[in-house]
């Protein structure tokens, strides 16, 4: 059960809600919480640490208590660079984003997103105003650009690796679910 409500969030003028709520249902299996620690939802990038520090950490991306013990290594060497290296919640928007979020530091992104749910999607939502083209894809559901933004521009390939649908397929099938088109 998600634990956020969109109809208290105002979005951006021209998004809508099931677009929205279409990238939050892929992202984190629609929970920014772990159900059996309580803890947030993380996916450690160990190549975004290395660029950051120089050091290698391997990452098991596989459950959270693997996503956690590699993301603990990391912030005994560097606590910011392992918050910044690090996506989070629901949304799982990366920790290097947090000045173009309007935060203070990393570490106040990170306590703003751990006390809610609602919290990690007024991040989303300042995320997508603060890009236009971004916020021009959502507006326009324009699969490709959103996924292509907010995922990176290897997507494609990345799902190929993975045997997986690409993740603009997968938004606009979310989205038809959403709106119960077939």
């Amino acid at each position: 059960m998600s634990n956020y409500d969109l109809n208290c969030i105002r979005l951006p003028e021209g998004v809508e809600q099931e677009v929205l709520q279409s990238l939050i249902n892929l992202e984190s299996s629609g929970g920014g919480f772990d159900k059996k620690t309580g803890k947030i939802k993380i996916q450690f990038e160990p190549h975004h640490f290395e660029k950051r520090t120089g050091v290698k950490i391997q990452n098991k991306v596989d459950v959270q208590s693997k996503e956690w013990e590699a993301f603990n290594k990391a912030f005994q060497i560097n606590p910011n660079a392992a918050m910044e290296s690090t996506s989070i919640g629901l949304v799982q928007i990366m920790g290097f984003h947090w000045k173009r979020l309007g935060f203070n530091s990393v570490g106040e992104m990170w306590d703003f997103f751990k006390i809610s749910e609602q919290n990690q999607v007024l991040g989303l939502v300042k995320f997508i105003e603060t890009d236009q083209s971004l916020l021009k894809a959502f507006i326009n559901k324009d699969w490709h650009n959103i996924a292509r933004l907010y995922n990176g521009a290897n997507y494609v390939e990345l799902a190929k690796k993975l045997g997986k649908e690409p993740y603009n397929v997968l938004l606009e099938k979310q989205y038809k679910k959403l709106k119960g088109v077939k």
